[in-house]
């Protein structure tokens, strides 16, 4: 049986930004500073109840099978700037009813699990929950990016219950192996971190590395399978 320091999940959150009124009135058609804080409130609260949701099945799972399919959880909220840049690209009003009416992004969590089986196995009992509702869901495991990226991605709704009302928030959940999460970061700081282009010998070194990641999540997945049968037996 895990101890109770093997059952810890590292969950950490991005430091929330400075929302000074000027700050906010200068991306938004709005100077009501108070609209836009509460919303980021509830986003956060959003992000606590999916945090707990993904805590309770790990501590089921754990159970289920003496392992725990989480390793961490990260969940931030998108900066002002972020939020202002995506609604211009979109060709959308930069109001604080429009984030609530159309971006499903602002609230993120990401999920980084043991194998390929778990991402599957949280995304299916966190989606059977009946107070969750499915808006997109976007399959890069099984389908990768051009770029050699890979992760499961779900917009999903969630309610979030406040003192005299109940109200329904989206929130992006990427969910994804430690080899996966793994070369994300890291692809991330050599493509978009540097002041350099990159070319085509370093895009195909890069998507060379994910091939190689995914092939090390398939070992390493045959690998528990083997050592969980030759448990089995034994136990038979």
């Amino acid at each position: 049986m895990l101890n109770q320091s093997e059952n810890m999940i590292n969950t950490e959150r991005s430091a929330p930004f400075p929302l000074d009124a000027d700050n906010i009135s200068s991306l938004f058609n709005t100077a009501k500073i108070e609209d836009y804080r509460r919303l980021m409130t509830y986003y956060r609260c959003a992000i606590m109840e999916i945090e707990t949701k993904f805590n309770v099945l790990n501590e089921e799972f754990s159970l289920q099978y003496d392992r725990n399919p989480i390793e961490s959880i990260k969940s931030r909220l998108k900066t002002p700037q972020s939020i202002a840049q995506k609604l211009k690209r979109k060709g959308l009003d930069l109001t604080v009813e429009s984030i609530e009416n159309n971006l499903g992004d602002v609230a993120g969590i990401r999920v980084v699990c043991s194998f390929p089986e778990d991402v599957y196995m949280l995304a299916d009992a966190l989606l059977s929950q009946d107070d969750i509702t499915l808006i997109t869901k976007r399959d890069y495991i099984e389908h990768p990016k051009e770029n050699g990226y890979r992760s499961l991605h779900l917009i999903i709704e969630v309610p979030i219950f406040l003192a005299e009302e109940k109200r329904l928030m989206k929130a992006e959940i990427q969910l994804r192996t430690i080899a996966m999460d793994f070369w994300a970061s890291l692809e991330h700081k050599i493509r978009y971190k540097n002041d350099v282009e990159i070319g085509k010998n370093i895009s195909d070194e890069l998507r060379l590395c994910a091939e190689i990641s995914a092939n090390l999540d398939l070992k390493m997945d045959g690998l528990r399978k083997l050592i969980e049968n030759s448990k089995y037996k034994k136990i038979v």
